[in-house]
C-alpha cells in the first residue's frame, strides 16, 4: 500500500493528537514487544510508536522491520517517534479512521 503525499499530510494532521501507544526501550523488538505490537494494530489504524535508541539509524531499522512485520505504511518520523499507518476493512469495529 503506497500513501499519496495528500493523504499522508491528512494522516499526519490526525496523528498530531495522538499519544504513543507503543514504546520501543533500549531491549529492542523482543518477542514481548512485536506480540504488544500486533494486538495494538488490531485496534488501531494510525497510531504513534516511539523508539527510544540513541542512533537515528537504528530508529529507522526498527520502525522499517516493524512496518515490514505489519503491512502498515510509515507515515512521518520525528525525532524518536513513527506515525504508523494500516488500513482496516471498512466493517472493521475497531477502525479509528471514519
Amino acid at each position: 500500500m503506497t500513501l499519496t503525499e495528500q493523504q499522508k499530510k491528512r494522516l499526519r494532521g490526525l496523528g498530531h493528537k495522538l499519544k504513543p501507544v507503543i514504546l520501543v526501550g533500549a531491549g529492542g523488538l523482543s518477542d514481548s514487544l512485536l506480540e504488544e505490537f500486533d494486538r495494538s494494530l488490531e485496534h488501531h489504524e494510525l497510531m504513534k510508536v516511539r523508539v527510544n535508541t540513541g542512533d537515528r539509524n537504528e530508529r529507522d531499522a526498527m520502525l522499517q522491520a516493524l512496518c515490514r512485520r505489519s503491512g502498515a505504511e510509515l507515515v512521518q518520523r520525528v525525532g524518536n517517534i513513527g506515525l504508523l499507518f494500516l488500513r482496516k476493512k471498512k466493517d472493521s469495529k475497531f477502525a479509528n479512521l471514519r
